[in-house]
Formats: structure tokens, sequence, C-alpha cells
């Protein structure tokens, strides 16, 4: 049976929401290419926790670091960029989201990434990071963070640090839980919507 057409002008308007939004936007210094889509989250701009948190965190040039969640790449990439010297690995489990990523890795020229599809940390296999970072998804389960949090913690090399964003609502479930996951738990910054926290592998 064929599909049905649609008229002309509806046609048109769906092909322009295929279309591939592209932006530019400079986080720490560096200036990037953006190509978006609909359907990834904050498609027509860099979010307020994505910017906040890089705002506020310290890159060592030779980090190896992991983007948890990575979207179309702002949080990896950019410490890609800040830690020329490392590997920045980015994960997410909406394949949508890692071809995005690779798309925007490979329009800025750069080299130092590995970014692949992975639900967690499941296919992330036994390498170890110096820095973690997780804009964490404001509707997640409480269970599904603490995935998160215990095979962040066996994956930290020493004195390495895990940055979450999160929703200034979850900042006290944070606290908790990273003092019961980590041993220690540091408020880097709270704003009107979102919280920056720290956890380091003492």
């Amino acid at each position: 049976m064929p599909l049905k057409k649609l008229p002309p002008e509806t046609q048109a308007f769906v092909n322009g929401l295929r279309q591939e939004m592209v932006f530019h936007d400079t986080l720490c210094g560096h200036t990037l290419e953006y190509r978006t889509t609909w359907g990834i989250f904050s498609p027509k701009s860099i979010d307020d926790g994505t910017r906040l948190l890089l705002d506020h965190i310290e890159v060592p040039e030779t980090a190896d670091t992991l983007d948890l969640g990575c979207g179309y790449g702002p949080l990896g990439l950019t410490l890609a960029k800040l830690a020329p010297q490392g590997t920045s690995v980015l994960v997410d489990k909406d394949f949508v989201a890692v071809e995005y990523s690779k798309k925007n890795a490979a329009a800025n020229n750069i080299n130092n990434v590995e970014i692949f599809l992975s639900n967690g940390f499941e296919q992330i296999g036994d390498r170890s990071f110096d820095l973690i970072v997780s804009n964490l998804p404001a509707k997640t389960g409480k269970e599904l963070y603490y995935l998160y949090f215990y095979d962040a913690l066996v994956r930290m090399n020493p004195g390495a640090r895990f940055y979450v964003v999160t929703i200034s609502g979850l900042r006290k479930f944070v606290q908790r839980a990273f003092n019961e996951v980590f041993g220690n738990y540091t408020k880097v910054k709270q704003g009107k919507t979102y919280t920056v926290a720290m956890a380091q592998n003492e």
C-alpha cells in the first residue's frame, strides 16, 4: 500500500523540521560548531546546566575524561579541548545523540575522543578516568542514579573527581548519595535552577 501523501505546504513544514540545526557557542574559551536535531536534549542552544558545570570545573591537560550521557557533545568535546593530552570518552544510550557527538567532533577537528553507544557504563569496560562528568536527567529514578554513582566509583583513578549537574530540587539527594557512595560531597555551585556537585576518589 503506497504511503499517504501530505499536502505540499505540510510536507514543506515537515521537511523543515528534519533539517539539522547548526549553531556556535563558546565554552571555557573554546568556540565550537554544534549540529543538532529534534529529539536530543536542548537542541537549539547549550543548556544552562551544562554551562554552569563547565564554568566551575578544573581539567588538567592530561586528564582522561568521561562524559556520561553526552547528548550532542558539549560537555565531552569541551573536555577534549581542555585536556588535549588525554582522551575524552563520550557515551549515551541514544544512538542519535552518539551520531551527533561524532558529527560535532569531526566538524571541530577534535581527535582525542572516543564516542560510542552505552547504557550507562555497560560498554565502557575496565578503563578508568581522572574526571567523570554528567548532566543528570531530572526524571530518572534514584535507583539509576545509584547505579551511575557506584559504577563511577570503581572507574575513578586515585584522586579522580566526579562532577554532576542536576536541577536544584535533587541537591539534597545527591548530597546524601555522594556521602554514602564516595564518602564525601562538595557543593561546587548552586544556581536558581541547577546545582553542580563534586565527589572525589580519596
